[in-house]
């Protein structure tokens, strides 16, 4: 279970990276389009590459920290064992299914783009779109990975409780 945390820390350190190369490039882009009147489609289509890189290979270290987006109002005035319950029953029906989903779904997509060579439609763009693309699957593998850790521990919780 140290292992999923570890590749959880790891891959939000890389994100943590990809977030602050982000920032730099949009103050590059942003100062070269309007002093200077130069821009580049390649450089949008790698800021938003990058912001998908963010948002998706952050969704495991979210769910790790109890940082996702849920109804709090409720939640948190529930008693610690049905918050507890709640954890086990969203990650069997909810993350589990739709992770599952998403990853046999969008491998299909990795693989088409992969085949068919597919690039930006824009003159300029970035060519090989497969990579951005395996990142929705990857996520969800992530996702997959510390949602069993988090059940395994909250299952424990449950039964001390």
């Amino acid at each position: 279970m140290k292992l999923i945390d570890n590749i959880t820390r790891y891959v939000a350190y890389f994100t943590a990276i990809i977030l602050a190369l982000l920032v730099l490039l949009v103050v590059f882009d942003a100062t070269s389009r309007y002093l200077f009147s130069e821009g580049s489609t390649a450089l949008q289509e790698l800021e938003w590459h990058f912001f998908d890189v963010v948002i998706l290979l952050s969704i495991a270290f979210t769910l790790r920290h109890n940082a996702h987006v849920r109804v709090d109002i409720f939640y948190t005035k529930f008693p610690e064992k049905l918050q507890v319950l709640i954890n086990i029953f969203t990650a069997i029906f909810f993350i589990f299914p739709l992770s599952f989903l998403i990853i046999y779904i969008g491998t299909g997509f990795v693989e088409m783009s992969f085949v068919q060579h597919e690039a930006s439609s824009d003159p300029g763009g970035l060519k090989y779109r497969w990579i951005v693309k395996s990142l929705m699957p990857l996520a969800f593998v992530f996702l997959l990975l510390q949602a069993f850790k988090e059940l395994v521990s909250d299952i424990k919780k449950w039964r001390s409780l």
